[in-house]
């Protein structure tokens, strides 16, 4: 599978399609049980060509996507792994130590701070992101950037860089397209966008305004609702980042690399969807019809 790639501004580029490894979140329920079944299925997801992997030590999955690269083959320089720090964000290098070891490899492709509550301060956002810097130069890493920033986040983070992040991944879905700018404005930044949610309007809200027409441009493709939405985000240069626990969904999900939507679909699926709002992630955290 060639994955189309997306050119960071630190001159590294990143496949538009990453499998994530958040899947056994719902699977250990709560346990550090190995859960050889998962990987099994990020083994597979790797041998049909999904070269790009979305973990993070959050999600307590690691010691199953380390098993399933050894076992899957494919050569390291083949691969694209994203990984995140949350729990461990005191000490990043312990945690980036740690998440290597459990991953097997030597070095990531693209580390993320996972999320921004750790922080009480803008000092505390420097402090984080000046140990991301370190990271980047002692060669551990390649790329570093954010998930789940906010623009105050960024604008915090911004005032103590000498590097800046490579990319922010967002909940980002055709009912979540963001507020204010907020999208162009980290473009302008110099920053990409990556999104997980991103099939929301098809599983998580199939009752939205969106139902009839991505199953009319499903039906002109000779494709699926989720293939239609992950290809709206990979043609709007956005990091799509789906999952699944269904191998066969895997095959589905490929179709997006031989589906082309025109520019009319792109804008009907932007203006119904910007018509609707669903949040999934920390709704707790933001007024109910906030879309920033």
């Amino acid at each position: 599978m060639d994955l189309p790639r997306l050119t960071l501004h630190d001159g590294n580029k990143i496949p538009l399609l990453a499998f994530g490894t958040g899947t056994a979140w719902f699977k250990h329920n709560g346990t550090t049980k190995f859960d050889q079944n998962l990987a099994d299925l990020i083994k597979t997801a790797i041998q049909k060509g999904y070269h790009h992997l979305d973990c993070s030590e959050m999600y307590g999955t690691e010691e199953e996507v380390g098993t399933a690269i050894k076992e899957a083959g494919v050569p390291r320089e083949e691969l694209f792994i994203t990984s995140k720090v949350a729990q461990g964000i005191e000490d990043i290098p312990a945690a980036l130590d740690q998440s290597l070891r459990k991953l097997q490899t030597s070095y990531f492709d693209l580390y993320l701070i996972h999320v921004p509550f750790f922080a009480k301060s803008e000092a505390d956002f420097q402090r984080a992101w000046k140990s991301m810097e370190d990271m980047k130069s002692a060669g551990k890493v390649k790329s570093i950037g954010l998930s789940n920033y906010m623009r105050s986040d960024i604008e915090a983070t911004l005032k103590g860089a000498t590097q800046l992040p490579v990319i922010n991944q967002i909940e980002y879905h055709a009912y979540l397209q963001r507020a204010d700018q907020y999208i162009p404005w980290m473009r302008q930044k110099g920053m990409q966008v990556g999104s997980f949610k991103g099939l929301t309007p098809a599983f998580r809200c199939p009752e939205g305004p969106l139902h009839e027409p991505l199953d009319r441009i499903a039906k002109t493709h000779d494709t699926s609702k989720a293939v239609v939405l992950l290809a709206w985000m990979m043609q709007n240069n956005i990091v799509a980042v789906t999952t699944t626990g269904n191998p066969e969904r895997l095959d589905e999900y490929a179709q997006v690399l031989r589906t082309k939507l025109t520019p009319e679909e792109l804008q009907e699926i932007s203006e119904v969807g910007s018509t609707y709002h669903f949040r999934t992630s920390w709704p707790e955290r933001f007024e109910k019809d906030d879309r920033t």
